[in-house]
């Protein structure tokens, strides 16, 4: 069963694409293909530097405070924009919702604990091989394989081999992450085209935001509540929440959620240039060379997409 609903899940529409392939390769079905691709790379760069926020605010609310403040005012955020309606949907919708809340939850909760034992960088390239595995199992091409494994190799060189000396719990929990990570994709996928524009997203954060409060307030209790502390975790949940997580199910319904996997491989490289910049982690010699060849496996990834959108056109 799990062989047949992996593609089933992450097989994004791309028939909408196929008709404006026929048009000039320089002109309007390009760059309707590099759209998705441009949401995914500015949810990227949101998602990161709010983390690095995030970490921030750790010693005011603690790891599960920090993700209980992100997921609750993300949710209310989504909930007065999108006013979703919640009826006319079957079993089979709220059940999408269910799981991809809750894999939002459980990777918001896994990666903040990694993050609050182990630097940024080193914890985003452990989670991202949740996608990259994901990218692998669910493509049907083969030169899929050599751009996950050049992302791969740019992951490992990120750490700077130093995965040994890293606190084993905090890399537990990064891993963890990604496997929620791989989940949450596979979902968002699913939930976008079940849902009108981001009334799914929506639903799914406030399932998410239920499922981590109790956690929050039993580690942080009325430091929640501290004005200042609440105005950090706006801008937490505006920067990791409501606009990546748009950005991303937008770009999965027109982008297949293989190369979206792939395209996750930028994220380790987004992470260590955010915590250089705003936690003052250090930048390794050989960082250069990892995240050229994760943005080389992304490019890849991306150009492999266009080529396959454009051969029906070309028959």
């Amino acid at each position: 069963m799990a062989a047949v609903s992996v593609p089933e899940a992450v097989a994004a529409p791309e028939a909408v694409s196929v008709p404006e392939a026929a048009g000039a390769p320089g002109g309007p079905a390009r760059a309707h293909r590099l759209g998705p691709v441009a949401l995914v790379v500015a949810g990227g760069l949101s998602v990161q530097f709010g983390s690095a926020l995030a970490v921030l605010l750790m010693p005011r609310a603690g790891a599960l405070g920090v993700v209980t403040l992100r997921l609750v005012l993300a949710a209310a955020v989504l909930l007065i924009v999108c006013r979703p309606k919640v009826r006319g949907y079957g079993r089979a919708d709220w059940g999408t919702v269910v799981a991809f809340g809750t894999a939002m939850a459980g990777m918001n909760i896994l990666f903040y604990q990694a993050a609050d034992r182990i630097p940024l960088g080193a914890a985003v390239t452990l989670e991202v091989l949740g996608p990259l595995a994901l990218s692998v199992v669910a493509s049907r091409r083969l030169v899929n394989l050599l751009w996950a494994g050049l992302a791969l190799g740019g992951v490992v060189l990120l750490s700077g081999g130093g995965f040994d000396r890293l606190d084993p719990v905090g890399a537990a929990f990064a891993l963890a992450a990604g496997a929620m990570w791989a989940t949450y994709i596979v979902f968002s996928a699913r939930t976008g085209r079940r849902f009108p524009q981001a009334d799914g997203l929506a639903l799914a954060m406030a399932f998410g935001a239920v499922l981590s409060l109790p956690l929050g307030l039993a580690e942080a209790g009325d430091k929640l509540f501290v004005p200042s502390t609440i105005g950090l975790g706006l801008a937490v949940a505006l920067m990791s929440s409501v606009l990546p997580y748009t950005l991303e199910l937008l770009a999965l319904r027109r982008l297949p959620a293989p190369t979206f996997a792939i395209l996750m491989s930028l994220e380790p490289a987004i992470a260590a240039t955010a915590g250089f910049l705003l936690l003052s982690q250090a930048l390794a010699v050989t960082d250069a060379l990892a995240i050229a060849l994760v943005i080389a496996a992304s490019m890849g990834a991306v150009r492999t997409q266009m080529k396959r959108a454009e051969a029906p056109a070309q028959v």
